[in-house]
């Protein structure tokens, strides 16, 4: 397994972000069965750049929180088995690992949502991480019964790490 992690805003984190987005993805993948050593980007932005970003690429003229880049086209949730038929273009050439996509995080929004919600800005990158590797395994939220899933998947990652709303990490 193999991330990289790239903070291009001055936002200080009191915690090892890479080790938080190991940790979570980690056990994303255990639970979702993943076959495969994988890798993933992360990167932290400020408002501005995700801004821009969910503006070009969703076509949303605001900030977000979370952006995720899938690299799989996957046609059911977690069915790794897609990745065979394009090998070539899945893994990445030196490692072997597959690559499952990027992630970016608006490192403002994190601090905002952590201080809306009550909980510690360590708990809130661990949430925003674990929603977007869901993403990056192929599961959405655009109507309810998806989004149901994602939420008892998220809420179940998090638990196992012992990472809770209540937390004051």
């Amino acid at each position: 397994m193999t991330s990289y992690v790239e903070n291009e805003t001055d936002i200080d984190f009191e915690f090892d972000i890479k080790e938080i987005l190991d940790t979570v993805m980690k056990q994303v993948l255990a639970m979702e069965k993943c076959p495969y050593e994988a890798q993933v980007n992360l990167l932290i932005t400020d408002n501005q750049g995700i801004h821009e970003l969910n503006r070009q690429y969703r076509q949303v003229d605001a900030p977000t929180d979370v952006l995720s880049f899938p690299m799989i086209p996957f046609q059911k949730e977690a069915e790794f088995s897609v990745v065979e038929e394009e090998e070539a273009d899945c893994f990445d050439p030196e490692s072997g690992e597959l690559i499952l996509g990027d992630i970016i995080i608006s490192a403002e929004k994190v601090f905002e949502q952590a201080d809306q919600y009550g909980h510690s800005v360590k708990r809130e990158l661990a949430f925003l991480i674990a929603h977007s590797m869901l993403h990056l395994c192929g599961y959405d939220h655009m109507v309810k019964e998806e989004a149901d899933i994602m939420e008892e998947k998220q809420e179940r990652v998090l638990s196992f790490l012992g990472i809770t709303r209540g937390d004051n990490l």
